[in-house]
């Protein structure tokens, strides 16, 4: 999942721990937009990325300044129109991390990882809503699976490793440069804890 990790499964990217930065992040835009940057590696205008949320390009550029005062985004350099401001994504992935010790981390997790749920259930309901006018390929190939193990921390910790390990060969931000023909975006969403 672009986006989110459960903070040990992925080092190479980006933690965010800081309440702040949760809160900062824990927008519909904000979120897409930070998502579309680390997945791709573009660089990208104000109004380039406008269309893909749904906003003006003078909303997008209040979000990008605001993603880049908690170091989520950066300026890229110019592509040679120096009044023209360019945008990149600070890293390669975000892992929400938070530090539960700290005033306000627990709320700001929750809200974060509650909205990057809720985006993640509507695309689910989305795929079904479309699946008639998807090829049989597509619909044989997309999945919804719940499985419920009996595992201990370090079986867990292992699964996880391994789950990351299968997907990480195909993330766009790899791929996209050399991808296979027929192709697609495809949202794997992945979440493994232990039950009450």
């Amino acid at each position: 999942m672009v986006g989110m990790t459960d903070g040990r499964a992925e080092r190479d990217g980006m933690r965010v721990a800081d309440p702040r930065v949760m809160r900062a992040l824990a927008h519909p835009a904000r979120i897409e937009i930070v998502e579309y940057l680390n997945d791709t590696g573009a660089a990208v205008t104000a109004t380039e990325v406008a269309g893909m949320v749904g906003l003006s390009p003078s909303a997008t550029s209040y979000h990008l300044r605001e993603l880049a005062k908690y170091g989520l985004v950066e300026q890229a350099p110019s592509r040679g129109d120096g009044r023209e401001r360019v945008w990149r994504g600070a890293t390669h992935s975000l892992r929400i991390d938070a530090d539960m010790d700290q005033p306000g981390a627990r709320a700001a997790s929750q809200a974060l990882v509650e909205l990057y749920l809720h985006r993640d259930l509507a695309r689910v309901q989305e795929w079904l809503a479309r699946q008639p006018e998807e090829s049989p390929e597509w619909r044989d190939a997309g999945t919804i699976m719940g499985q419920r193990l009996l595992v201990t921390p370090d079986e867990l910790k292992e699964i996880n490793q391994r789950v990351h390990d299968l997907v990480k060969p195909y993330r766009v931000r790899e791929r996209q440069a050399d991808a296979p023909a027929g192709a697609r975006r495809v949202a794997v969403n992945y979440a493994a804890f232990p039950e009450d």
